[in-house]
């Protein structure tokens, strides 16, 4: 299957589901090239930024996982190049 490279910007306004979300990216470590968390705390919200390498069923079922969280959202962007 083709690998594909990809960002997930997620955007967490409840702190209850952060640790739905952390166990989401555990159970999709191997495919996490890096994260970038960024705390807003005069808005009480969190951004990451998730960079994924994998196939595309992957990274459409993680971003899928990710926004069924209550209070939480995401969008991918997909890399051209393609494996």
């Amino acid at each position: 299957m083709d690998k594909q490279l990809a960002v997930i910007a997620i955007v967490v306004e409840k702190e209850e589901s952060v640790e739905a979300l952390n166990s989401l990216l555990h159970e999709f470590r191997e495919y996490v090239i890096g994260r970038m968390g960024i705390p807003h705390k005069e808005r009480g919200i969190s951004l990451i930024s998730l960079a994924v390498d994998g196939p595309v069923d992957m990274i459409n079922a993680l971003s899928g996982k990710i926004g069924r969280l209550p209070g939480v959202s995401s969008k991918t962007a997909y890399s051209k190049v393609q494996d």
